[in-house]
């Protein structure tokens, strides 16, 4: 699983995109509202996980997960 941080523009917020081994997009998500796109990813277990790897992630970098 991957993860990617976007960095927002002017009215547009910061996004994180959550892809599969496959770069299928699993899930996408303002960085600072992640709890229902998790929901829905099936991932709400790792929340606390997956927003602790977004925080100290820098924009436009891809980081790869083993969940």
């Amino acid at each position: 699983m991957y993860l990617i941080k976007v960095k927002g523009v002017a009215k547009i917020p910061d996004y994180v995109q959550l892809r599969d081994e496959k770069f299928t997009l699993l899930a996408y998500f303002r960085a600072n509202r992640p709890e229902k796109a998790l929901d829905k990813a099936g991932l709400a277990d790792k929340s606390e996980y997956i927003m602790n790897k977004i925080k100290d992630m820098p924009f436009g970098q891809i980081l790869k997960l083993d969940i």
